[in-house]
């Protein structure tokens, strides 16, 4: 197992590589975070934090404290080095993120809602906290209410919602390359369904919550065998385990 020795150094020397420079550091944080950092075209990582039993939240929806100190480190860490966070309008609703990086030092992402049919609002927190800059993807067919303090981005939807490449797309038109896609469940496993993750990092907690959603709701499969095995790095954070699997070879360039 690798262990992350994250000193401030280090994390400088990151932050240089995501602004082009190339520069060397610690290894074991330089295979992990370098090539969110260094990608300079599409990088799609998507980032998980859930319990030994594989839940994310209780039956009730409480997701407070469900990672670890580090284990939120380092999701912080992650946003700092993409430009833009994607989650679920469902994730807004429940949580009331600000999906900022208040834990490192960095820049915040730009924050992107996928609101297919059109319900948030224009209540919620994110549109109101100064923070960074809001997009909310929606179908052309939903409401053609107005947000706040956000751009709304309108694509056609297939029978199965929004495609997950022509949100990419859109974002990547904006200059929006490196891309976190953050939550919830449903979101994540429709990036990894329409094959759009790179990296997937699951960041494991001891805690064991017995029953709750689960942090990846991808269809079933018949057999093992058909299971998807990415290789996979794990990394000790200190009060968390990461798995870093690579879902494909693209590197961002």
């Amino acid at each position: 197992m690798n262990t992350i020795d994250m000193t401030d150094a280090v994390w400088q020397r990151l932050l240089s590589i995501r602004e082009g420079e190339t520069v060397a550091g610690e290894a074991a944080a330089m295979a992990l975070y370098g090539p969110i950092a260094g990608a300079r075209g599409r990088f799609i990582i998507a980032q998980v934090g859930q319990s030994l039993d594989g839940r994310i939240a209780t039956p009730s929806g409480d997701a407070m404290d469900v990672s670890g100190p580090d284990g939120l480190a380092h999701l912080h860490r992650c946003r700092a080095l993409v430009d833009a966070v994607i989650v679920g309008v469902n994730t807004v609703k429940a949580d009331n993120p600000r999906l900022s990086v208040r834990l490192v030092d960095g820049p915040s992402p730009v924050r992107v809602v996928i609101d297919c049919n059109g319900a948030l609002d224009g209540d919620e927190g994110l549109f109101h906290d100064g923070g960074a800059p809001v997009i909310v993807v929606t179908s052309a067919d939903a409401p053609g209410k107005g947000l706040p303090n956000a751009e709304t981005i309108r694509l056609q939807s297939s029978g199965k919602g929004l495609a997950t490449g022509a949100i990419l797309d859109a974002l990547a038109a904006r200059g929006l390359h490196r891309v976190l896609v953050e939550g919830g469940a449903r979101t994540i496993a429709r990036f990894i369904e329409e094959r759009q993750v790179d990296r997937l990092h699951v960041a494991i907690s001891p805690l064991i919550i017995g029953a709750g959603p689960s942090g990846i709701n991808l269809p079933p499969v018949a057999r093992l065998a058909d299971a998807l095995r990415p290789p996979a790095a794990v990394y000790n954070l200190g009060s968390d385990v990461l798995f870093d699997c690579a879902l494909s070879d693209r590197q961002g360039q």
